[in-house]
């Protein structure tokens, strides 16, 4: 099953009603008369399915939210326009793009097919809108970065006023991830993971910097406690880590074998764990350049240490915008100025 379509500026007209097995550009009224003439090729045939932009905001919307009251307030319209309008692209595919059900409105096979090159229309027409919209102006627009809590809360949101005075007209949104990226490009126009992405031609991707965490408790807890002098003393105490959900990625996981089973305070937030461990619940294992900065806390086996990388991931179709420019220098200014305090000895 293939979808065929063009994308214009103008809007849909008529459609291919089903491809099957032939190319993509051929459609069922044409597909016997050989790529030497193919129709679509030569421009003359009027049963290829040309689509808006608007078309493809319309479906991106609902592929987002799921429910048309959603997109709907995203896009700012009403959400039977939403409707209609997807009735109408469906028919101009000759193709269902959803599952309607009581959970919302769910990707069909078609859908999903044409999810990728719809995000990639939408993105290049940012970046068109973008570049044309910053020639000798200051910068605009909103940036969404995707990072994981820790890097984010510590390390990116105190250099934000540094960006906000440089680019006042820039709105900056900022959302925890887990370890992994979000699910689609169209979720963020910066990630900041702790996993490396898979190979894909839809971002580009660099090694930011590696990262060093340690275990650390207050003086009063270890002062009460049984002495910690060897790893298999940590036996003996209340350890405190993430929940095993989010120890699929190598680096914790070798925290978590290291502590072993006696992890009696669990969470799923960088946080919580900090805020435990410096309320002298016990043990917990936390980033160098988060722990650094609560002077209750204390190394403990200060010669253990725990290693990851953090990865820095934009979307290919945005890489060149100069608001996307602005956000990642900082994000390396952070990384350049406080390296001792991410991936140094311990402090």
């Amino acid at each position: 099953m293939g979808l065929a379509i063009r994308v214009s500026a103008v809007g849909a007209r008529s459609n291919c009603r089903r491809i099957g097995d032939v190319p993509a550009t051929h459609c069922a009224k044409h597909r016997d008369r050989g790529a030497g003439t193919d129709p679509h090729v030569a421009g003359w045939c009027e049963d290829i399915a040309v689509l808006s932009p608007d078309d493809l905001r319309y479906f991106l919307a609902v592929a987002k939210t799921g429910r048309l009251v959603s997109a709907a307030r995203e896009l700012a319209v009403d959400h039977t326009t939403i409707g209609r309008r997807i009735t109408a692209l469906e028919k101009s595919l000759g193709q269902r793009l959803f599952d309607r059900g009581s959970k919302g409105w769910e990707l069909t096979e078609s859908g999903a097919l044409l999810l990728e090159p719809a995000e990639s229309v939408e993105a290049a027409l940012i970046a068109a809108q973008d570049v044309i919209g910053s020639r000798g102006a200051e910068l605009r627009g909103r940036v969404r970065v995707s990072s994981v809590d820790g890097f984010g809360a510590w390390c990116l949101a105190p250099a934000l006023g540094k960006l906000r005075t440089a680019h006042p007209h820039l709105t900056i949104e900022v959302a925890a991830n887990t370890a992994h990226l979000p699910l689609t490009v169209r979720d963020f126009d910066v990630a900041i993971t702790m996993e490396e992405p898979s190979v894909t031609a839809r971002v580009t991707k660099r090694w930011l910097t590696d990262y060093v965490m340690r275990m650390y408790a207050t003086q009063e807890y270890l002062d009460r406690s049984p002495p910690v002098e060897v790893l298999e003393d940590l036996a003996e105490h209340t350890l405190i880590w993430w929940t095993d959900h989010r120890i699929d990625l190598e680096t914790l996981a070798k925290v978590r074998e290291t502590l072993g089973d006696n992890i009696q305070i669990q969470s799923t937030t960088v946080s919580f764990i900090l805020e435990a461990a410096a309320g002298g619940a016990g043990i917990a294992v936390l980033p160098q350049f988060i722990a650094a900065h609560r002077p209750s806390l204390v190394h403990v086996l200060p010669e253990i240490e725990f290693r990851g990388n953090y990865w820095l991931v934009i979307p290919r179709e945005l890489a060149r915008l100069a608001r996307i420019g602005a956000v990642v220098q900082v994000i390396d200014e952070i990384v350049d100025e406080r390296r001792d305090e991410i991936a140094g000895a311990p402090r």
